[in-house]
Protein backbone atom coordinates (compact mmCIF):
# COMPACT_ATOMS: atom_id res chain seq x y z
CA UNK A 1 0.00 0.00 0.00
CA UNK A 2 1.43 3.37 -1.00
CA UNK A 3 2.01 6.21 1.43
CA UNK A 4 -0.85 8.19 -0.13
CA UNK A 5 -3.24 5.26 0.24
CA UNK A 6 -2.26 4.86 3.89
CA UNK A 7 -2.82 8.57 4.52
CA UNK A 8 -6.23 8.44 2.89
CA UNK A 9 -7.17 5.35 4.91
CA UNK A 10 -5.99 6.98 8.15
CA UNK A 11 -7.96 10.13 7.38
CA UNK A 12 -11.11 8.10 6.68
CA UNK A 13 -10.71 6.21 9.94
CA UNK A 14 -10.28 9.47 11.86
CA UNK A 15 -13.32 11.01 10.17
CA UNK A 16 -15.42 7.91 10.93
CA UNK A 17 -14.28 7.92 14.57
CA UNK A 18 -15.09 11.61 14.98
CA UNK A 19 -18.51 11.11 13.37
CA UNK A 20 -19.25 8.16 15.66
CA UNK A 21 -18.24 10.15 18.74
CA UNK A 22 -20.38 13.07 17.60
CA UNK A 23 -23.37 10.79 17.09
CA UNK A 24 -22.71 9.16 20.46
CA UNK A 25 -22.77 12.54 22.18
CA UNK A 26 -25.78 13.86 20.25
CA UNK A 27 -27.85 10.67 20.54
CA UNK A 28 -29.93 11.73 23.60
CA UNK A 29 -30.77 15.08 22.00
CA UNK A 30 -31.89 13.28 18.84
CA UNK A 31 -33.95 10.78 20.85
CA UNK A 32 -35.53 13.60 22.89
CA UNK A 33 -36.56 15.49 19.75
CA UNK A 34 -38.07 12.40 18.13
CA UNK A 35 -39.84 11.42 21.34
CA UNK A 36 -41.38 14.87 21.80
CA UNK A 37 -42.55 15.02 18.19
CA UNK A 38 -44.14 11.58 18.50
CA UNK A 39 -45.75 12.41 21.85
CA UNK A 40 -47.16 15.69 20.55
CA UNK A 41 -48.60 13.81 17.56
CA UNK A 42 -49.89 11.05 19.90
CA UNK A 43 -47.98 8.53 17.80
CA UNK A 44 -48.26 5.69 20.32
CA UNK A 45 -46.11 3.25 18.36
CA UNK A 46 -43.15 5.64 18.20
CA UNK A 47 -43.64 6.80 21.79
CA UNK A 48 -43.48 3.17 22.92
CA UNK A 49 -40.07 2.89 21.25
CA UNK A 50 -38.72 5.83 23.25
CA UNK A 51 -40.35 5.26 26.66
CA UNK A 52 -39.78 2.46 29.16
CA UNK A 53 -43.30 2.57 30.58
CA UNK A 54 -42.76 0.08 33.46
CA UNK A 55 -39.87 2.19 34.78
CA UNK A 56 -41.78 5.41 34.13
CA UNK A 57 -44.75 4.10 36.12
CA UNK A 58 -42.53 3.19 39.08
CA UNK A 59 -40.90 6.62 38.97
CA UNK A 60 -44.25 8.40 38.79
CA UNK A 61 -45.59 6.38 41.70
CA UNK A 62 -42.57 7.21 43.85
CA UNK A 63 -42.33 10.87 42.88
CA UNK A 64 -46.06 11.61 43.22
CA UNK A 65 -46.07 9.87 46.58
CA UNK A 66 -43.24 12.10 47.77
CA UNK A 67 -45.04 15.12 46.36
CA UNK A 68 -48.19 14.29 48.32
CA UNK A 69 -46.11 13.75 51.46
CA UNK A 70 -44.68 17.23 51.11
CA UNK A 71 -48.15 18.67 50.52
CA UNK A 72 -49.69 16.96 53.53
CA UNK A 73 -47.16 16.78 56.35
CA UNK A 74 -49.04 14.81 58.98
CA UNK A 75 -46.39 15.25 61.63
CA UNK A 76 -46.28 19.04 61.48
CA UNK A 77 -49.80 20.00 60.49
CA UNK A 78 -51.48 19.39 63.85
CA UNK A 79 -54.73 18.94 61.93
CA UNK A 80 -56.74 15.83 62.90
CA UNK A 81 -58.03 15.62 59.33
CA UNK A 82 -54.51 15.56 57.88
CA UNK A 83 -54.25 11.79 58.22
CA UNK A 84 -57.52 11.37 56.33
CA UNK A 85 -56.24 13.75 53.68
CA UNK A 86 -53.03 11.76 53.37
CA UNK A 87 -54.99 8.53 52.94
CA UNK A 88 -57.17 10.10 50.26
CA UNK A 89 -54.06 11.47 48.55
CA UNK A 90 -52.45 8.03 48.56
CA UNK A 91 -55.55 6.61 46.87
CA UNK A 92 -55.14 9.15 44.07
CA UNK A 93 -51.66 7.96 43.14
CA UNK A 94 -52.81 4.95 41.10
CA UNK A 95 -55.22 6.79 38.77
CA UNK A 96 -52.77 9.66 38.34
CA UNK A 97 -49.95 7.28 37.42
CA UNK A 98 -52.26 5.50 34.98
CA UNK A 99 -53.13 8.78 33.28
CA UNK A 100 -49.52 10.02 32.98
CA UNK A 101 -47.99 6.70 31.85
CA UNK A 102 -49.54 7.27 28.42
CA UNK A 103 -48.63 9.17 25.22
CA UNK A 104 -50.76 12.07 26.53
CA UNK A 105 -48.83 12.02 29.79
CA UNK A 106 -45.46 11.84 28.04
CA UNK A 107 -46.46 14.81 25.87
CA UNK A 108 -47.42 16.76 29.02
CA UNK A 109 -44.14 15.90 30.77
CA UNK A 110 -42.08 16.98 27.75
CA UNK A 111 -44.06 20.22 27.39
CA UNK A 112 -43.60 21.50 30.93
CA UNK A 113 -46.80 20.12 32.49
CA UNK A 114 -45.79 17.63 35.21
CA UNK A 115 -48.22 15.92 37.60
CA UNK A 116 -49.01 18.07 40.64
CA UNK A 117 -50.90 15.54 42.73
CA UNK A 118 -54.27 17.28 42.46
CA UNK A 119 -57.51 15.26 42.83
CA UNK A 120 -58.71 13.90 39.51
CA UNK A 121 -55.67 15.29 37.70
CA UNK A 122 -55.10 14.18 34.13
CA UNK A 123 -52.69 15.35 31.43
CA UNK A 124 -54.15 17.78 28.89
CA UNK A 125 -55.99 16.16 26.01
CA UNK A 126 -54.58 16.60 22.50
CA UNK A 127 -56.03 19.54 20.56
CA UNK A 128 -59.02 18.69 18.42
CA UNK A 129 -58.63 18.80 14.62
CA UNK A 130 -61.18 21.63 14.47
CA UNK A 131 -59.31 23.83 16.94
CA UNK A 132 -57.17 25.31 14.18
CA UNK A 133 -60.26 26.75 12.51
CA UNK A 134 -61.71 28.40 15.60
CA UNK A 135 -59.51 31.43 15.32
CA UNK A 136 -60.09 32.12 11.63
CA UNK A 137 -61.83 35.30 10.54
CA UNK A 138 -65.50 34.97 9.45
CA UNK A 139 -66.17 34.89 5.73
CA UNK A 140 -68.25 37.46 3.91
CA UNK A 141 -71.28 35.14 4.20
CA UNK A 142 -71.12 35.02 8.01
CA UNK A 143 -72.54 37.56 10.39
CA UNK A 144 -70.40 38.85 13.26
CA UNK A 145 -71.38 37.57 16.71
CA UNK A 146 -73.73 39.74 18.69
CA UNK A 147 -71.90 39.35 21.98
CA UNK A 148 -68.21 39.03 22.49
CA UNK A 149 -66.76 36.05 24.35
CA UNK A 150 -65.08 36.71 27.68
CA UNK A 151 -61.38 37.32 27.46
CA UNK A 152 -59.30 34.19 27.94
CA UNK A 153 -56.36 34.25 30.36
CA UNK A 154 -53.00 34.69 28.75
CA UNK A 155 -51.35 31.34 28.02
CA UNK A 156 -48.50 30.33 30.26
CA UNK A 157 -45.08 30.97 28.82
CA UNK A 158 -43.14 27.92 27.58
CA UNK A 159 -40.90 26.45 30.26
CA UNK A 160 -37.24 27.25 30.56
CA UNK A 161 -35.32 24.07 29.78
CA UNK A 162 -31.77 22.90 30.26
CA UNK A 163 -30.45 19.50 29.26
CA UNK A 164 -27.26 17.57 29.76
CA UNK A 165 -25.54 14.40 30.79
CA UNK A 166 -25.69 13.34 34.43
CA UNK A 167 -23.49 10.36 33.64
CA UNK A 168 -22.52 8.36 30.57
CA UNK A 169 -25.79 6.43 30.74
CA UNK A 170 -28.10 9.12 32.21
CA UNK A 171 -29.39 12.27 30.52
CA UNK A 172 -31.69 14.81 32.17
CA UNK A 173 -33.96 17.55 30.85
CA UNK A 174 -34.80 20.19 33.46
CA UNK A 175 -37.95 22.32 33.23
CA UNK A 176 -38.96 25.51 35.00
CA UNK A 177 -41.55 28.13 34.07
CA UNK A 178 -40.32 30.91 36.31
CA UNK A 179 -38.62 31.82 39.56
CA UNK A 180 -41.73 31.05 41.60
CA UNK A 181 -42.57 27.74 39.94
CA UNK A 182 -41.45 24.27 40.89
CA UNK A 183 -38.69 22.58 38.92
CA UNK A 184 -38.80 19.06 37.61
CA UNK A 185 -36.68 16.83 35.43
CA UNK A 186 -37.28 14.14 32.82
CA UNK A 187 -34.78 11.30 33.06
CA UNK A 188 -33.51 9.39 30.01
CA UNK A 189 -31.39 6.23 30.17
CA UNK A 190 -29.07 4.82 27.53
CA UNK A 191 -30.11 1.56 25.89
CA UNK A 192 -27.13 0.30 23.92
CA UNK A 193 -24.74 2.89 22.50
CA UNK A 194 -27.03 5.22 20.59
CA UNK A 195 -30.55 4.53 21.88
CA UNK A 196 -32.25 6.34 24.77
CA UNK A 197 -35.58 5.98 26.57
CA UNK A 198 -37.55 8.07 29.03
CA UNK A 199 -37.51 6.13 32.31
CA UNK A 200 -38.68 8.58 34.97
CA UNK A 201 -39.16 12.07 36.34
CA UNK A 202 -37.96 13.97 39.37
CA UNK A 203 -40.43 16.37 40.97
CA UNK A 204 -38.31 18.87 42.87
CA UNK A 205 -40.99 21.33 43.91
Amino acid sequence: MSRISKSVLTALIVIAAVAALGLLYASPYIALDRMKRAADARDAETVNAYVDFPLLRESLKEQVGQLLTRKIDVRKSGNPLALLGAMIGAALIGPLVDSYATPDGVAAILNGIPPRGDPGEKPPAPPSPDSATLGTAPSAQQSPPVTSAPAQPAPKQPPQTTAGYRSFDTFTVNYRHGAGDARYSAILKRYGLFSWKLVGIELNG
